[in-house]
């Protein structure tokens, strides 16, 4: 699937979210799927939370 279409679906997601939901809804729907984007993209292997953690102090 390739970017393009994964972000028409996201944007109609949220599109329904904020037509039938409300503002709030939009932004639940918002937050789930970056939620839901971090966490395919660890399962995937792009990103690492160590990347986050790590002191900025070490050399």
């Amino acid at each position: 699937m390739s970017a393009a279409t994964v972000g028409l679906l996201a944007g109609m997601a949220l599109g329904f979210a904020a037509f039938f939901g409300g503002f709030w809804a939009f932004l639940l729907v918002a937050f789930l799927g970056l939620v839901g984007l971090l966490a395919g993209r660890m399962l995937q292997g792009d990103l690492d939370l160590s990347d986050f953690t790590r002191s900025r102090d070490r050399k």
